[in-house]
């Protein structure tokens, strides 16, 4: 049978909303979507700043989980607007290692938490 275990994390804003950081299943952690927030709240900034800080906190919370960045096989980014893809495709891709990246869907959302310009949430796993 596998494990299942929730996963809060100190240094990560809490969310408003009733949710986990993570949840661990067995070898796979499911981590909630991560928007530019701060101790204060959100911090408003251009698409790639506020994509570093959400990946700030995906990373943060995968390690917490006992996964590491290379062990992130799936990432979902909503934007607020498609014209910001080219720039956080950029840093997408000095976040992951050419030819280890992880499998990504992105959508334009009508509208994301605090007026944000990006929000991720990602999938990690182990073998």
């Amino acid at each position: 049978m596998s494990r299942k275990y929730v996963v809060e994390v100190e240094g990560v804003p809490a969310s408003p909303s009733p949710i986990s950081n993570a949840v661990v299943v067995g070898n796979t952690c499911w981590i909630s979507g991560q928007l530019s927030v701060g101790p204060e709240g959100y911090v408003e900034g251009t698409a790639r700043e506020e994509a570093e800080t959400a990946f700030a906190h995906v990373f943060r919370i995968a390690e917490a989980a006992g996964f590491e960045r290379t062990d992130i096989v799936y990432v979902d980014i909503a934007f607020s607007d498609l014209a910001d893809v080219g720039a956080v495709n950029e840093l997408y891709a000095s976040l992951f290692e050419a030819g280890r990246r992880p499998a990504r869907t992105i959508y334009q959302a009508a509208r994301l938490p605090f007026g944000g310009k990006i929000k991720v949430q990602a999938i990690a796993a182990k073998e």
